[in-house]
């Protein structure tokens, strides 16, 4: 799992190649040395993710504003 993070990968496989390291990692019978490996690999990917999210809402941002409607855009968590 050592893989670069592609850029040109969508935001759903990075989201998923994360939700799978996380599984991985609760698991708890993956060795100290894999474990440091895969943490690094989700923290590229959630760092992809964060970055994609930011720029789609910009944007939006963007779009909004060419419309005349600008409403500041922003992404509600659960």
């Amino acid at each position: 799992m050592s893989e670069e993070v592609k850029q040109e990968q969508s935001f759903e496989d990075a989201i998923s190649k994360l939700e799978k390291i996380v599984e991985k990692l609760e698991e708890g019978d993956v060795p100290l040395e894999k474990a440091i490996e895969y943490y690094q690999e989700g923290m590229k990917l959630s760092k992809f993710c964060n970055d994609k999210l930011t720029k789609v809402e910009k944007q939006m941002e963007q779009i909004l504003n060419e419309q005349g409607e600008f409403e500041p855009f922003s992404v509600q968590e659960d």
